[in-house]
């Protein structure tokens, strides 16, 4: 009897043992948390504006594959401004770069952006604009013309090749005649001191491309360099400095001094470098030239504004 029980007490034990310990269970991966819950939303940054109230930037979703960059309240996620409404073909990290822009220029003015819109909800950036302009431009907005009564269009010209290639043409006559003189892209942009509807009609030409009737190559490698060049046109800033002297908010000579451009005659007196200011805005030519440029550089023009004007670049941008 004793061999008996000796034999069913482990037994008892071990088959306790074997209930009481719990199966491991591998525990689900969390998925990343978003401010509001919402997976086409990434948080950006927060900051407390003027009045103290707690807001945040995200890049949200658009349609087409763009992004909106927000700005709204973090508490009610209320009153969405829209600071910026970026192409799908734009890199990642844009997103926080202009939130990091729009952050900073904070520090130095009040901005005001516009609330979204449905509109903004619905369409991409520049997605309909060359064939919304197709259907409602006249048939004269496809020849601007310049200030000089010049006239630009675009027209396959005979270059060597096995086929025609499109180009820009520009023609010294008020009335179009048949041949014309060809300019690229930037060169029509600058005399019209405008980036449409030469933008757009390029973009609309280059998507009704033909490849088996015209060559398109030089005309999209021109849009590809003005879209991705820092040089702009100036006429906006030019426009927006003159409106303050006139105002007499501000002199030339003030705006120059606050860019840092500072110059003293024999007396020692300090005065601000209103040449310097004159050539960034196209008044007056630049050295050895005939014409005034209606180019400037983006951080120049952002100097300008910042420090000169004291408001965003964004207002001074066409």
């Amino acid at each position: 009897m004793a061999a008996t029980l000796s034999s069913n007490v482990p037994t008892r034990r071990r088959a306790a043992r074997r209930n009481t310990v719990a199966p491991s269970r591998r525990r689900p991966t969390r998925k990343p948390t978003h401010p509001s819950g919402d997976q086409d939303q990434r948080l950006l940054d927060r900051y407390t504006d003027q009045r103290g109230n707690d807001r945040e930037v995200l890049a949200q979703r658009g349609p087409a594959g763009s992004v909106l960059v927000v700005d709204r309240d973090r508490v009610t996620l209320g009153d969405p401004r829209l600071v910026a409404h970026l192409a799908a073909d734009e890199p990642a990290e844009n997103a926080a770069l202009v939130c990091a822009s729009y952050l900073r220029d904070m520090t130095a003015t009040s901005l005001h952006c516009r609330l979204v819109t449905s509109e903004d909800l619905r369409s991409a950036p520049f997605a309909d604009q060359p064939e919304a302009q197709a259907r409602n431009e006249p048939a004269s907005a496809c020849e601007p013309v310049d200030r000089l009564c010049r006239r630009y269009r675009l027209q396959p010209l005979q270059t060597g090749m096995s086929i025609p290639e499109l180009r820009w043409c520009r023609d010294e006559h008020p009335i179009a005649s048949g041949a014309g003189e060809p300019v690229s892209v930037r060169e029509a942009i600058a005399a019209i001191e405008s980036y449409e509807p030469i933008r757009a009609l390029t973009m609309r030409a280059l998507w009704h491309d033909d490849a088996a009737h015209v060559s398109t190559a030089v005309l999209r490698a021109e849009l590809a360099r003005v879209q991705q060049s820092p040089i702009v046109l100036n006429r906006r800033l030019r426009e927006v400095v003159l409106e303050h002297v006139a105002c007499g908010e501000l002199s030339m000579s003030e705006i120059a001094v606050r860019c840092g451009r500072v110059k003293r005659d024999r007396k020692g007196n300090q005065s601000g470098e209103t040449s310097w200011l004159a050539r960034r805005l196209g008044l007056v030519p630049e050295g050895g030239q005939h014409t005034p440029t209606p180019w400037i550089h983006s951080d120049v023009l952002a100097l300008i504004a910042r420090s000169g004007l004291g408001i965003s670049p964004r207002e001074v941008e066409l």
